[in-house]
């Protein structure tokens, strides 16, 4: 597997995760009435740039043999960098789907309890009503999980063949002094990067 496969797929896996997981938290967080619930969500928001040598520190001693989660042996594997990311992007997917959720008109939920629908189902129908929102939501937190370095090289180890991807490895060439090679993988994250921020504008404008 190429290194540009193996990172938009442990890229996409992450932001999956977050879209399946995720974003139906953020319509729960919106839709229930609970104490401290604009603390939560301003630390959501607040998290949105949360450091990623951060995460990669929370993660590894989460996954390391003598962390809870040390008898899977996920760390420097691809599953364990999936773990990670998702981390990572959970606060930006939460957060901007509570803000999407907020911009959809509160007769469409009256209208779905009115028809009787349960609170899965109401959730359910406004998230539908927001769906371009929250499809940007993921795209934009799918391009964070792709454009990072510290969790990938924390929890995957640039192992070769199996946990490098496009960042770790520029990261890798540069310092080997091989420049030529890390601007052709940079140019490949850029052009990327370039086609998820138009279909990231697309989804915006709708």
């Amino acid at each position: 597997m190429g290194i540009t496969t193996r990172s938009l797929l442990i890229s996409l896996a992450s932001a999956f995760l977050a879209a399946v997981f995720l974003v139906p938290l953020g319509g729960l967080i919106e839709f229930r009435k609970f104490r401290g619930k604009n603390a939560l969500i301003n630390l959501i928001q607040t998290l949105y740039g949360l450091p990623t040598v951060t995460v990669g520190l929370f993660v590894f001693l989460l996954l390391s043999r003598s962390g809870p989660l040390g008898s899977f042996e996920l760390l420097y594997t691809p599953i364990g960098m999936v773990i990670g990311q998702t981390i990572l992007i959970s606060p930006i997917v939460i957060g901007l789907t509570i803000s999407a959720l907020k911009g959809v008109s509160p007769h469409i939920r009256d209208t779905a309890v009115s028809l009787g629908a349960n609170e899965t189902q109401v959730i359910s129908t406004v998230i539908k009503e927001a769906r371009f929102a929250v499809i940007a939501a993921v795209l934009l937190a799918f391009g964070r999980a792709l454009s990072e370095v510290g969790v990938a090289m924390m929890i995957g180890g640039n192992i070769r063949g199996y946990t490098r991807v496009l960042t770790t490895s520029i990261a890798l060439q540069t310092s080997m002094g091989n420049l030529e090679m890390s601007i052709a993988l940079g140019i490949i994250l850029i052009g990327i990067s370039m086609i998820l921020n138009l279909s990231l504008s697309r989804f915006q404008g709708r």
